[in-house]
């Protein structure tokens, strides 16, 4: 137990203060996330809505969450990622409020989008601002670090948002937006002075001199190879984000399950990948290719999804969050590795609001093909359809990213060959 302290606390040496800072905000941003793991169950629930209706409204986050993801990764290029996380954070306040009094699908949906859109601004200026303020030595472990600030906040809202909605479906709305407004404020008395110190915000950190990291400054949009890698992301994004659409459903319709029992067992996912997380990181980046990281935990995911096809307990529904858990693990901290390595440095916001845009994507199919298809197919063809397309997915994904990384080897080749030659 000893050995095993010392080593996660290893795992954390080295990184800035300021990336700790930022996964502070995150987890104070995190902790207060009750309105979308709820939603579904609140449109049904709380407004009677069908189960298509339901769908259709979550559709709408989606579409927004898309539209954010291009627009902050454009605007975290043209204006720099303090300014895009301060303002989306700020802006988003009154969003979550005023939905709370909205009860119509016209409504809900308008107001679904546009707080999705304000909402998702943040994700792709936060990706950027970690990559800024951390060394490639600490870039995975710094994204890691930050997504253990998610989880161990994402393992607390939806317990605390169970609790809530027991009272009040109101009250989630109501406290997402004061989480919302103190990580506001927290990310501003910090980096206000740091990040303006000088009228231009100092350039990123350079990327690792390693695998993937070919594409220079060119368009995330003219890479091909890194368009069939975000598509492939969007695959695995949409059977993952079930978990904040879908599955809560499920759990209720199939297992009678209260609102409370669904926020811990969610919670529980949070737990683990805050246990865990960063330990198993710096394993596996001493172990494993970046690429067969991936490839594994979306083998891990879809395995997840193939109990839950034939769980008949709820001890197995704990048995598959927690392999899930494991996916997420190894798949998330490395994707956004890829990313940041690929990316040039004037053109890192554009790449990230491109990836950004792939998992968004997942929001507007993934509440719709999962509510469509267990209404007409029920839930257990659900997840089997989910189990096949995953393995399909690493199949796919192994393949793009070997093709990415002898891409980048073939281009360091040539510009050694083209040093010794001059």
């Amino acid at each position: 137990m000893r050995k095993y302290i010392r080593t996660y606390l290893d795992s954390f040496r080295g990184l800035s203060t300021a990336t700790w800072m930022l996964a502070v905000v995150m987890l104070i941003n995190r902790t207060g996330a009750m309105v979308l793991p709820f939603l579904g169950i609140y449109l049904k629930e709380g407004l009677g809505f069908s189960l298509k209706e339901t769908g259709f409204v979550l559709s709408c986050y989606g579409l927004g969450s898309m539209t954010g993801s291009l627009l902050g990764g454009w605007l975290t290029d043209k204006y720099g990622h303090f300014r895009v996380q301060v303002n989306s954070l700020f802006l988003a306040v009154p969003f979550f409020v005023l939905l709370s009094f909205l009860d119509s699908m016209l409504t809900l949906s308008i107001g679904v989008f546009i707080l999705s859109t304000v909402v998702e601004t943040f994700r792709p200026a936060n990706s950027v601002s970690i990559s800024y303020h951390a060394t490639p030595e600490q870039l995975t472990r710094s994204f890691s670090l930050n997504r253990m600030a998610l989880n161990l906040g994402f393992s607390m809202g939806p317990a605390f948002g169970g609790f809530l909605a027991a009272i009040s479906y109101h009250l989630l709305f109501y406290g997402n937006a004061f989480s919302v407004l103190v990580a506001a404020l927290v990310l501003y008395l910090y980096f206000h002075k740091k990040e303006y110190k000088s009228a231009n915000e100092p350039r990123p950190a350079k990327l690792h001199s390693e695998q993937l990291s070919s594409a220079g400054g060119i368009s995330p949009w003219r890479d091909w190879d890194f368009v069939i890698f975000n598509i492939f992301v969007a695959l695995f994004s949409l059977s993952f984000f079930q978990l904040l659409n879908t599955m809560p459903m499920f759990y209720q319709d199939s297992f009678s399950m209260s609102n409370q029992e669904m926020g811990i067992l969610i919670g529980f996912n949070g737990v683990v990948v805050f246990a865990l997380e960063m330990i198993m990181v710096s394993f596996l980046e001493r172990k494993m290719t970046i690429s067969n990281t991936i490839v594994l935990g979306t083998i891990l995911c879809g395995i997840s999804y193939l109990i839950l096809a034939f769980a008949q307990s709820k001890s197995m529904l704990y048995v598959s969050m927690f392999i899930f858990s494991f996916s997420e693990i190894f798949v998330m901290p490395f994707l956004a590795t890829i990313v940041i390595n690929r990316s040039g440095e004037q053109s890192r916001g554009a790449y990230m609001g491109a990836n950004s845009f792939s998992f968004s994507s997942s929001f507007i199919f993934a509440p719709l093909a999962g509510t469509m298809l267990a209404q007409q197919f029920g839930y257990r063809t659900l997840w089997i359809i989910i189990f096949v397309i995953l393995i399909l997915t690493s199949i796919g994904l192994k393949w793009n990213l070997r093709k990415m990384e002898a891409d980048s080897a073939q281009e360091r080749n040539l510009r050694n060959l083209e040093k010794m030659t001059t």
